[in-house]
């Protein structure tokens, strides 16, 4: 199953995508999903790798399949059409997994904005619906563009600007503009880094930036253990143990960017924000609010599309501070991630793949 391993790194092992994508499908069939959800879980977690976005993928797969079993989150479950509006919608996933919720509200996004030109759809309670930039694919795709504010209720681990106490989730957002031959897709956490790449870290992953965390001293740090306190090599980490948080990126305007979307994501949906947390052992669950546009509707597609592939030729042109790392458009560093792991295998750090494994294992499956 392995892919040779080119990387000097020991702790690396690479393994092909469709390998990879092959056993997590057996692995989410033996925690419980029929085929089609455990494909579409296995194939959007290993899309992430893919992307380069390794905090949202293979490294959440025992995390899942705790929560399969304990029912924090659940297979095979119905999304629920709360409020219909024709043009909006109101969405409970009755804590369904999050790739097959998140993809049911895209595709009725999708469709009504085609009807009506808008849409927006409110989705709460939901698993962890993973990348958020895989639906803004889908709908780019679509030829429509669209706007995602995402938060985890019952989720405290960022700090807003100005402290060290933990306030926000890591309150994803992202943006699909459908240019012609060149999609873009802007995705990130509006914390300085998401919570899988402090996980990804602490497994022996790429390394975190030295001021990500921030401990309850105020003290800046790029230690997990801030935020994980003591775990063993392949111990679940959990936060609850940690003292320290995240920062917001770009100090107040991240600060501002993860509050709105705690309250568009969170209060909006009805799914709840990330704290207060008052309920022990009750989980975390996504709110996703979600506006597709359609620029055929609007009557101004072709002036869209000319004018904004104009401008975006006209950015990437500047002139780059080293010759060799020209300025790059959203979605440009995943397509190139893309192309080098498909070709070359998809990394994951040894304790990664031992916590597979032993997931595996628990599940009566064997690697391999």
């Amino acid at each position: 199953m392995a892919v040779d391993d080119a990387v000097t790194d020991q702790r690396v092992r690479r393994v092909a995508a469709d390998d990879l994508e092959a056993l997590l499908r057996r692995i989410f069939a033996a925690a419980g999903c029929a085929d089609d959800e455990a494909a579409r879980v296995a194939r959007d977690l290993v899309d992430a790798n893919l992307t380069g976005h390794d905090s949202h993928g293979v490294v959440r797969v025992p995390a899942y399949v705790d929560w399969l079993g304990s029912g924090l989150v659940r297979a095979g479950q119905d999304v629920e059409v709360v409020t219909d509006g024709g043009a909006f919608a109101v969405l409970d996933a009755h804590r369904g997994l999050g790739q097959t919720a998140a993809a049911h509200a895209t595709d009725l996004g999708i469709a009504r904005a085609r009807e009506h030109g808008t849409s927006i759809v409110a989705l709460r309670n939901a698993g962890h619906v993973g990348r958020v930039g895989r639906y803004a694919e889908t709908a780019v795709a679509a030829g429509l563009i669209a706007i995602h504010f995402v938060n985890v209720a019952g989720s405290t681990l960022v700090a807003p600007f100005g402290s060290a106490e933990r306030r926000f989730s890591t309150a994803p957002f992202a943006i699909g503009l459908p240019l012609p031959g060149r999609p873009l897709v802007l995705d990130f956490a509006t914390s300085l880094v998401a919570e899988g790449k402090v996980q990804v870290a602490s497994f022996g992953g790429k390394p975190l930036p030295s001021d990500a965390l921030i401990g309850d001293d105020g003290v800046r740090s790029g230690d997990p253990h801030v935020l994980y306190g003591h775990y063993g090599p392949l111990e679940r980490r959990s936060a609850s143990r940690g003292t320290g948080a995240i920062r917001a990126f770009g100090e107040h305007k991240g600060s501002g960017l993860a509050l709105m979307c705690e309250l568009l994501g969170g209060a909006l949906t009805g799914g709840g924000c990330a704290g207060p947390v008052t309920e022990e052992g009750r989980g975390i669950t996504n709110g996703m609010l979600s506006i597709h546009l359609s620029p055929a509707h609007f009557g101004t597609q072709a002036e869209f599309e000319r004018a904004g592939r104009d401008y975006l030729d006209w950015v990437l042109s500047a002139r780059p501070v080293d010759p060799a790392s020209p300025v790059l458009a959203p979605g440009d560093a995943e397509a190139r991630t893309r192309a080098a792991r498909l070709a070359d295998g998809v990394p994951l750090p040894t304790d990664v793949w031992e916590a597979l494994r032993r997931t595996a294992d628990g599940l009566g499956l064997a690697l391999g």
